[in-house]
């Protein structure tokens, strides 16, 4: 009896001492699997930069050298780096001028969405009204429309009242293309709010319009901090609307049809044409960095409730 009762404790003991060695193993192995992924992920983040790397060091560099040697041996010494191309590019090509209609056009064309959108997503995350679900199914079925069928219509329909060349072409078109994914996006955040929090505001008086102001726009700055990126982008690079609506007044053309004109068929003048890229790049990239914060919870935002 008195062996059973000394055995009996022994036999936790033995197999927890056995379960150590493996757990200890699982932890070593899991610690490396990181390791290697956080490897991986920075050298995939090297090889995906290195254009951009190349692009910047190019539109530092005299022509000469950009036509004859490679980027990387500007790395070496002697160092040779002018501003030559800036100058250029901003006072000759008329960059300087294509930069600020390209604001002028993405500012209004990335607010628009995000408000219009917000209020009708907030409409068909939040308000009762006949046909709510197959209406919101119809506005999202259109993503699937490619924009190139609608262009020549609108060109029609802003030719015949006069829209043509100007600003307000281009605002509307992308406001129109850009819609049904700022609807999707943000009424699927909308819907993943506390409805506690909705329903006491109700409760204490407040309006539908109070209501979005107040609470609902407040707590969704980074579903609206993704679309403003997406939408920001895509009319900042955009090319095939500006030719479209702006390709009859080179005044109001973006930097997309500036620098698509820069190099002619001959590919003369294309010196200049790293420092026009990366002046393009320039301000994606401070928007993009100054809101990345908010991206990455925007896009994962209505996915999972709670």
């Amino acid at each position: 009896m008195i062996g059973e009762q000394v055995q009996q404790p022994l036999i936790p003991a033995l197999a927890t001492a056995r379960r150590r060695p493996l757990s200890r193993r699982r932890g070593w192995l899991r610690r490396l699997s990181e390791q290697v992924i956080t490897v991986i992920a920075l050298l995939i983040a090297v090889v995906w930069s290195l254009p951009t790397l190349g692009l910047l060091i190019s539109s530092f560099r005299p022509p000469s050298l950009i036509s004859t040697t490679g980027w990387w041996t500007a790395l070496l010494p002697p160092w040779q780096f002018t501003l030559q191309n800036y100058v250029q590019v901003i006072t000759a090509q008329g960059l300087g001028r294509a930069f600020i209609n390209s604001v002028i056009i993405a500012v209004p064309s990335t607010i628009l969405p995000a408000l219009i959108g917000s209020l009708a997503a907030f409409a068909f995350a939040w308000m009762r009204f006949p046909a709510r679900n197959t209406i919101f199914f119809l506005i999202i079925s259109l993503q699937i429309i490619p924009l190139q069928i609608a262009l020549v219509p609108l060109l029609q329909i802003f030719t015949n009242i006069g829209l043509t060349g100007q600003y307000a072409a281009v605002w509307l078109a992308h406001t129109a293309f850009g819609l049904p994914f700022a609807i999707f996006l943000l009424r699927n955040f909308f819907a993943a709010l506390p409805r506690d929090l909705l329903e006491a505001a109700y409760v204490d008086g407040a309006s539908n319009f109070r209501l979005f102001w107040t609470i609902v726009l407040p707590l969704s700055l980074p579903a609206l901090a993704s679309l403003v990126i997406f939408q920001f982008l895509w009319v900042w690079n955009d090319l095939l609307v500006a030719l479209i609506f702006l390709g009859g007044n080179p005044q109001n053309a973006p930097m997309t049809l500036t620098i698509a004109s820069l190099v002619g068929s001959y590919g003369e003048n294309d010196q200049v044409l790293t420092a026009a890229a990366f002046l393009s790049m320039a301000l994606p990239l401070v928007i993009f960095f100054a809101l990345q914060r908010y991206f990455i919870r925007g896009i994962l935002a209505g996915s999972v409730k709670g």
